[in-house]
């Protein structure tokens, strides 16, 4: 049998995102697994004028429109694409054609373009797919509900990387869920270190903007002299690791994700962490590491960050160590690669 291809779909993203550098290191150890397998990543972007219709449509209501998804027709390969070396590192395999073989192409659709199955004739050419849920609660690609359950319906695999994921899935697909595979995926723990702590506090705005705004505006008058917040924007990953490694509090805006990584980054960092869990992120969030705060308690936030200034232990790190352990635990290089191992194991018995 000749080589099985594993083949990731993604957006061109220029900026880091959590779930982009997770399948660029699935593929990269997909990459190096066995001499059964390859793997490679096709970065699909919009054509200027699907990009100009959809900046058009953010302005203007087009009440009779429905919204159906992203349109693969409308798109084209990024032949010359790879992700910024300040926020990924490894030499990733890259794809230029969308032209598959069904006797040893195996494709993994990420769950916004789950309808891609469909309307790439994967079903109808019997190519072998998997559709990658990272966020659950992005799982809804099109509103054409018959085009989008005979994607999941005929999808040979769909993976997760969260217990949480798993059980809405098996909620709404029953009859699936035998076909449900959990996938890990690690945080580097060698990039990771806990410096000298100052009174700082750290956050990342890129999600729900509106929210960190008016937390900011609540803290005015009452955080402490001595404090200060300092957002997490465009920093290299070395420069945010110093940044964290020094951070006491970390503030988590986490919003509709199946697994949020920069919590999990910063509570292995030494931080409090503080704020939304985005759904998946409840599965680790314990105390006294983790404190929760409903989504858009603004005055409940502002509350606990105070808490927890007035509070801080000079032994917090001491004292966690062994919490942060067991969170370490859950995300390592080890379990990522038996994960993926059998990924490939099982990828390959469709062959």
């Amino acid at each position: 049998m000749s080589k099985i291809n594993i083949i990731y779909l993604l957006p061109e993203i220029k900026k880091p995102t959590g779930g982009a550098k997770v399948i660029y290191n699935h593929s990269f150890i997909l990459n190096s697994l066995n001499n059964k397998t390859s793997s490679k990543v096709i970065h699909l972007k919009k054509k200027l004028s699907y990009k100009f219709e959809s900046s058009l449509s953010k302005r203007i209501n087009f009440s009779k429109k429905d919204y159906s998804g992203w349109d693969v027709k409308k798109m084209k390969i990024s032949k010359n694409f790879s992700p910024d070396i300040y926020w990924h590192n490894k030499k990733i395999s890259t794809g230029e054609n969308l032209n598959f073989n069904k006797n040893n192409d195996f494709i993994i659709l990420p769950e916004i373009w789950a309808h891609f199955a469909v309307d790439l004739g994967f079903i109808k050419q019997k190519i072998n797919y998997a559709i990658f849920v990272q966020g659950f609660y992005h799982m809804n690609s099109t509103n054409n509900f018959s085009k989008y359950k005979a994607a999941y319906e005929n999808a040979k695999s769909i993976i997760t990387v969260s217990d949480y994921s798993i059980t809405y899935l098996k909620k709404m697909f029953p009859k699936m869920k035998n076909k449900i595979l959990k996938i890990n995926f690690s945080i580097e723990k060698d990039k990771i270190k806990i410096k000298k702590k100052i009174n700082l506090i750290t956050f990342m705005p890129r999600k729900l903007q509106d929210h960190s705004n008016l937390l900011i505006f609540y803290l005015k008058d009452i955080l402490p002299k001595k404090w200060k917040i300092l957002p997490l924007i465009n920093l290299t990953e070395k420069k945010l690791f110093e940044t964290l490694s020094k951070s006491k509090i970390f503030l988590s805006f986490s919003h509709l994700e199946g697994t949020g990584i920069p919590p999990i980054e910063a509570a292995l960092s030494g931080n409090k962490v503080i704020g939304y869990t985005g759904g998946g992120g409840s599965t680790y969030w314990k105390k006294p590491i983790f404190t929760k705060v409903e989504n858009g308690e603004i005055a409940d936030f502002g509350k606990k960050i105070i808490n927890n200034i007035k509070n801080y232990n000079s032994n917090w790190i001491k004292n966690t160590k062994t919490q942060r352990k067991k969170l370490s635990s859950l995300y390592s290089k080890e379990l990522e690669i038996k994960s993926l191992k059998d990924l490939s194991n099982k990828i390959l018995k469709f062959f």
